[in-house]
């Protein structure tokens, strides 16, 4: 080989080189912007809300947020109203990650219009459901029982458990607002007339020990019941159809109020559950923002996910890693894959 060939050669593996060194600094200096913008939200407060899966939705935001984005995450208490009327006014907590919306619609669309607050995911894709449920053996043997009307046909298919001759619906607790709306719902469906009396269950323990038992016994059973719960995760139930259209009107100004001297017939409002964040948080957050955005619960899985927590008495930090190491098709959706691989190895 010629001493201008050899030249040659070697110019072009210097070139090959450097351009391969290039690329890679190139990708390198990406790789580090990327990592930059993922750890820009600095502080951030999380409204760890006073139920079940508000609990466990909080403390998968904690760890995400965390481990994922290198933010500095902290769950504080909360609760709907205060969180919210907080959040208005002081721009603290940052994160409301389940926040039923129907009761503080208007001041949070004020809010949101003024910019202080920001809406982000629809954290429950199907919404809160509330309404009246019967068991899925039930209505698995009795296919003609698709109606709140067609269950108060068969009192004999739900009998009460302290007089047999009677049907029973399972009311709410003392004190809770479907307690209201269910015995407007006894009244409006004539059930006392249909051979029914309202079961007081004294408590949350005592509505859903009363659909344990019937479960375990194969028994009837029908009441109202909401989602996602861990009650529903572990017995399936299904949600008969009120068989008439909402009257929103209605509902606001005597269903829902305890004077109501006559109610009609009014399927429960589905309940719009979102995410909300402050301004500052938006702004700041960048990545951890867009998950927030992104991430939703079916209420189905969640359903499951609270079934586990109360079989397993798992706080909301051992039922979020539960649920990150059992759910990684779904939650690397929400997330970069950066974050992806940073939160998998925390794991």
């Amino acid at each position: 080989m010629t001493n201008q060939r050899k030249l040659v050669l070697a110019l072009t593996i210097v070139a090959a080189t450097l351009a391969s060194c290039g690329k890679k600094e190139e990708a390198q200096v990406e790789e580090k912007a990327v990592e930059t913008a993922e750890a820009t939200c600095g502080n951030v407060t999380i409204a760890n809300m006073n139920w079940q899966s508000a609990e466990v939705i909080a403390s998968i935001d904690k760890f995400v947020l965390s481990k994922g984005y290198g933010c500095d995450a902290e769950l504080v208490p909360g609760d709907t109203m205060p969180t919210l009327t907080a959040m208005m006014e002081k721009g603290q907590p940052d994160v409301a990650p389940e926040a039923w919306i129907n009761s503080v619609r208007e001041p949070l669309k004020l809010a949101t219009d003024e910019g202080r607050l920001h809406v982000a995911a629809e954290v429950l894709s199907d919404g809160g459901v509330e309404g009246w449920w019967i068991p899925k053996y039930i209505a698995e043997a009795n296919p003609n029982i698709k109606t709140i009307a067609d269950a108060l046909n068969h009192p004999e298919l739900f009998p009460a458990p302290e007089d047999k001759t009677k049907g029973a619906v399972y009311n709410c607790p003392a004190g809770w607002s479907c307690q209201i709306s269910t015995g407007h719902a006894f009244t409006a469906w004539g059930a006392a007339d249909k051979g029914f009396t309202l079961v007081d269950t004294g408590s949350s323990a005592g509505l859903d020990g009363s659909i344990a038992k019937a479960y375990e016994r194969k028994e009837g059973w029908l009441g109202y019941y909401w989602a996602p719960t861990s009650i529903l995760g572990k017995y399936e139930m299904v949600r008969l159809d009120p068989g008439v259209e909402l009257d929103q009107a209605a509902w606001d100004t005597c269903n829902s109020v305890v004077d109501c001297a006559d109610p009609k017939m009014n399927p429960w409002p589905r309940s719009e559950v979102f995410s909300v964040v402050t301004d500052r948080f938006k702004q700041a957050g960048g990545k951890a923002y867009e998950y927030l955005a992104t991430r939703q619960f079916d209420n189905d899985s969640l359903g499951k996910l609270l079934s586990w927590m109360t079989d397993n008495q798992a706080t909301g930090e051992a039922a979020a890693e539960y649920y990150l190491k059992n759910n990684e098709a779904t939650w690397t959706t929400w997330v970069s894959p950066a974050a992806a691989e940073k939160i998998k190895a925390a794991l």
